[in-house]
């Protein structure tokens, strides 16, 4: 019996097994409480679908071998940049949402083949170099919103230089992919527009994934050397694996500013990549080993923990901010514990 629990533990992992449990126990405790169960349903599908472009990001950087991209906010910034241009130049509606994709590619195309290059300069530092690229960038990014030349009402302050810290989507691509489709289920609702973009994009990685550079890159991250002595090109697909990640990561942002209502400037992009890489790693993946079902898995658990355990902590304790301090505690204590996996004598 303990050999089949210790078995059953191995192959699902450790903090899967706790966070799945720790997530059936707040809807328990919900369920006692007489919190309203339809609401904490549609926000963890609607949380799960916004932030779940962003998780995706990390699979083809994981699989091309540079680990999670701790430098998300490479991409976010690119995202956020083609949003405010859509908008800077009036479109509005679906076209405002596809048009800031599409401006927002190039760049971010140019940012992760030169980050890529930065990396293969680095080898074996990579997460650590992510990590002080993606806040260098935000800081970087910071002095840009007020030097940049915008004017659009919406967006700039009222007196002064500068964009605004928050601005409204209402009038431009707010809840565009939300409303699509979208329908009730027993006071449940459905965000069809938001899922269907979201599977798409998943299905778009794994038709990559399966492809003869996919697969390549793939070889590239598993085992380096033989990938070389077989005649591929490392340095290449690793370039190829960041490119993407950027990619993913600027359009992630999108989806999750229109299902937001609002893009928020200068500091907000800062942390977003550890609760992206937290996700991914509750899913089951690892920091050299992901695949799109981590992807849906972990942001489904980690943005539904979230959206339980505010409320229900808020009711057990009102005073003070458990709920951040839990969310905290969950998400680095996940990411640290898959560092401690990666096996550093190699």
């Amino acid at each position: 019996m303990n050999e089949s629990i210790r078995k059953f533990s191995n192959k699902v992992g450790l903090p899967r097994i706790i966070i799945s449990s720790f997530f059936i126990l707040l809807f328990v405790v919900a369920l006692i409480l007489r919190l309203p169960i339809a609401s904490l349903i549609s926000d963890s599908i609607r949380r799960f679908g916004m932030y779940g472009i962003l998780v995706l990001a990390m699979v083809p950087a994981i699989q091309s071998g540079i680990g999670p991209n701790f430098a998300l906010p490479l991409g976010i910034i690119c995202g956020l940049l083609g949003g405010l241009m859509s908008i800077e130049f009036g479109l509005t509606g679906i076209q405002s949402f596809f048009g800031a994709l599409i401006i927002s590619l190039p760049f971010a195309i140019v940012v992760g083949w030169g980050y890529g290059i930065l990396l293969n300069k680095i080898k074996g530092s990579e997460m650590l170099v992510a990590t002080y690229t993606g806040f260098s960038i935000v800081s970087f990014m910071s002095i840009m919103w007020i030097l940049l030349p915008f004017h659009h009402p919406e967006m700039v302050w009222p007196i002064g230089n500068g964009l605004r810290v928050t601005i409204s989507l209402d009038s431009t691509f707010g809840q565009i992919l939300n409303d699509f489709c979208a329908f009730p289920i027993l006071g449940v609702n459905i965000p069809t527009g938001l899922l269907l973009f979201f599977f798409g994009c998943c299905f778009l990685v794994w038709l990559f994934s399966r492809s003869k550079l996919g697969t390549a890159m793939k070889a590239a991250g598993d085992n380096p050397k033989f990938a070389l002595a077989s005649g591929i090109n490392v340095d290449g697909c690793r370039i190829v694996g960041t490119v993407l990640s950027t990619v993913l990561g600027a359009v992630g942002i999108l989806v999750y500013a229109q299902s937001y209502g609002f893009i928020q400037l200068y500091q907000a992009p800062l942390m977003m990549a550890f609760p992206a890489v937290a996700s991914i790693l509750i899913g089951g993946a690892s920091a050299t080993r992901a695949k799109i079902s981590h992807v849906i898995l972990g942001a489904f658990l980690f943005q539904g923990l979230l959206t339980v355990a505010l409320p229900v902590a808020n009711e057990i304790v009102s005073e003070g901010n458990l709920s951040e301090v839990l969310r905290m505690i969950v998400q680095n204590g996940i990411i640290l514990y898959a560092l401690t996996k990666v096996g550093g004598e190699r």
